[in-house]
């Protein structure tokens, strides 16, 4: 009986060691810090992936840039160092150009303009175009839309921007409309953002009001503008190869998990937007959104010109056909 026992004892102790020898742990990387929807989104899609996994799969979260910069978090999930990343579509044009069609200056005019194509013929087309970099896209949750903060007083023309100091990120969009309303764009990491704000680096920046209140960008900025002036989404991808190693069943739980999870994302960034923007004026920002668009609209004309003379204007007429 007292060898039973042992031989039961030992049998279980077996299981459990396989067990934990067959669980995958996947490192998923994003740039915001906990507060920020976007993390909201990553902790949903853990949860969601343990569920439905029957916690054959873990997912490993690694908020705030704690795995590096964007570009070291694509790097590092190309490679397989990383799993999964969260970061902004337009970190990734560099490996697939057209994808900079979704950043266009004023090329959505809502939010469900934006989902349409991006979640039909003209996304699944780009998204394509990432398995040859080694990456599985997961679904475009929502950045939303850019808004301008700055020191310097409230933009209602193009002309408020001549002159000013406008911190951009990567996106060549981007940095062509705010040279072509008169700004001098400088690109920086979104981890100095906040110094180069406060040292007066910078004395403007453009991004949508979550990553405003999140990275506290009032303390440093006093005038927001509701200019919403390009739709930025996140590219959400992990690497094809980790993806393609999981089985079956577990391929199906992370592509259910992940689309259940950007849909919570977007929702939530759209119903909160509002709140976000009071949260801002009571904190001690002042908010304006009386722009003169047809203005802005006018003067980034050319921002559309050259990315089709890069890139065709396939994707862009695709686009302008679904609104």
């Amino acid at each position: 009986m007292k060898l039973m026992k042992t031989l039961g004892l030992a049998s279980a102790f077996a299981l459990a060691a396989l067990s934990a020898q067959a669980q995958t742990t996947l490192r998923f990387a994003h740039p915001v810090p906990e507060g920020d929807l976007q993390h909201q989104m990553a902790t949903f899609f853990a949860d969601q992936v343990a569920e439905r996994t029957g916690g054959s799969v873990n997912v490993q979260i690694f908020p705030q840039g704690q795995l590096g910069n964007d570009g070291a978090m694509i790097d590092g999930t190309r490679s397989g160092i990383v799993d999964i990343v969260l970061v902004g579509l337009n970190n990734f044009t560099g490996l697939v150009p057209v994808a900079g069609v979704f950043e266009l200056p004023f090329m959505f005019p809502s939010r469900a303009d934006a989902y349409a194509a991006l979640d039909g013929e003209v996304g699944q087309g780009v998204a394509e175009r990432f398995s040859e970099h080694g990456l599985k896209v997961l679904g475009f949750p929502e950045n939303g839309f850019r808004t301008m903060t700055n020191s310097r007083g409230p933009i209602r023309v193009p002309d408020d921007l001549s002159g000013i100091n406008m911190r951009t990120n990567n996106s060549r969009a981007l940095n062509d409309m705010f040279a072509a309303l008169g700004a001098n764009p400088l690109q920086l990491p979104i981890a100095e953002l906040y110094t180069a704000l406060e040292t007066g680096v910078v004395n403007a920046q453009d991004h949508p009001v979550a990553i405003v209140l999140s990275f506290r960008y009032d303390e440093v900025q006093r005038y927001l503008t509701l200019t919403n002036h390009a739709y930025s989404a996140l590219g959400f991808m992990m690497n094809a190869n980790r993806f393609n190693g999981l089985s079956e069943s577990e391929q199906t739980a992370i592509m259910e998990a992940a689309a259940e999870a950007v849909a919570m994302q977007r929702a939530l960034a759209a119903d909160n937007e509002a709140a976000m923007v009071a949260e801002l004026e009571a904190r001690g920002m002042e908010v304006n959104s009386d722009i003169d668009a047809a203005a802005f609209q006018a003067a980034v004309t050319s921002v559309w010109d050259a990315f089709i003379a890069d890139n065709g204007d396939a994707e862009v007429k695709a686009i302008l056909a679904l609104q």
